[in-house]
């Protein structure tokens, strides 16, 4: 049995085998078998993967035929996007009677 966590939406996702390239998270409906998926991806090394051999992949997001692919078990650190509501929040806590 693969277990993981969709990247997208964080939701916990099973599979029987393995992961084919087709498959989707059932609850947003996201490519599961994507770098921001595999226990490889790492936004430090050189193309984001930890894999030397694994060809350069442009959109992290979406499907692709790597045959590195493992899904990874554990949810993926989300940084913030929003800067503008993080920055009044920080403002906000300075300024805080």
């Amino acid at each position: 049995m693969k277990r993981g966590y969709c990247h997208h939406c964080g939701d916990a996702l099973e599979f029987v085998e393995k992961v084919f390239r087709d498959d989707t998270c059932p609850q947003c409906g996201s490519d599961v078998k994507c770098c921001l998926n595999c226990v490889e991806y790492d936004e430090s090394s050189p193309n984001s993967c930890r894999e030397p051999q694994a060809e350069k992949v442009s959109m992290k997001d979406r499907r692709n035929f790597c045959e590195f692919f493992t899904l990874r078990e554990t949810k993926i650190a989300r940084a913030t996007t929003d800067k503008a509501a993080e920055a009044r929040k920080k403002l906000e806590a300075l300024f805080k009677k």
